[in-house]
């Protein structure tokens, strides 16, 4: 099984808190990290990834910070982790990526991992942020 890594966690920590904030509000991030105990350098990180994948925006300044893009139940837990996690498939050969496997043709276990890996996809993509809050 793969672990969810220390990234894929915090950001959905950030995601979290933020939802949890007033709408439409900008938190600034060296508050998320003393509510998170989180290093604000390593949220620095993680904060990029999700303005990359337009999960939050930011604003400098003075009243800046970051704030989601949309409303907290229309973010999956999925499609967050799926911004951190380079790879969230059960086996290498579902990787997305993944050179085409010799063996698949024969493979008597790719269904058994084919299947758990949609359940784990579904399973991620049935909660929302709104549901954790």
């Amino acid at each position: 099984m793969n672990m969810i890594s220390t990234k894929g966690r915090y950001a959905l920590r950030v995601m979290l808190d933020l939802a949890g904030q007033e709408e439409g509000a900008y938190i600034p991030l060296h508050d998320v990290a003393v509510r998170q105990d989180i290093s604000e350098k390593y949220l620095e990180i993680i904060i990029k990834m999700l303005v990359k994948n337009k999960m939050v925006k930011g604003q400098r300044g003075k009243g800046g910070g970051y704030t989601l893009t949309r409303n907290p139940d229309k973010y999956t837990v999925g499609e967050i982790l799926s911004c951190t996690e380079e790879n969230m498939a059960p086996v290498a050969c579902l990787a997305k990526d993944a050179e085409k496997c010799p063996r698949k043709k024969d493979c008597k276990t790719i269904g058994l991992w084919v299947g758990y890996d949609k359940l784990t996809k579904e399973y991620f993509d049935s909660y929302t942020l709104k549901d954790l809050l």
